[in-house]
């Protein structure tokens, strides 16, 4: 199972800044918890310097990113506010036919309610899902 963990970044932040990343690990724990095999690719631990890219490689990794996104068996999006990279991510699955896992409070928005196939608002309500074999049904 190839998981891809799509999630804001830098969101709507001015400058180089980026929101706090510790989502990403909270959620690879939990599946590799419950799928010790699973393997689970997340952007910011390969690229955790990418505010500092210049624009080609910006530009190269962002595109590579999307690839790997419509490349993976599930894709699990956190959106605790809105984020144009994550929706890349999330369209690029969605045409490829990978089920979409919203993690957001944000049910309403269009991308969200499009794409996505579950959406949990909490961290904890998808880790509950998890761990009573929600990714085995994807």
């Amino acid at each position: 199972m190839r998981v891809f963990i799509a999630g804001v970044m830098q969101g709507s932040k001015k400058g180089k800044g980026i929101t706090s990343q510790d989502y990403r690990q909270a959620i690879r724990t939990e599946i590799l918890a419950i799928h010790p095999n699973a393997e689970v690719t997340d952007p910011f631990m390969l690229f955790p310097d990418s505010p500092e890219f210049d624009d080609e490689r910006a530009h190269q990794v962002l595109h590579e990113m999307a690839k790997t996104a419509g490349d993976s068996d599930i894709l699990i999006a956190y959106l605790p506010v809105a984020s144009m990279g994550t929706a890349l991510e999330m369209i690029r699955a969605y045409d490829n036919g990978v089920p979409v896992i919203s993690i957001t409070p944000m049910a309403e928005n269009w991308v969200v309610r499009s794409l996505s196939n579950y959406v949990f608002p909490t961290t904890e309500k998808f880790n509950a899902w998890v761990r009573d074999g929600g990714l085995d049904t994807l």
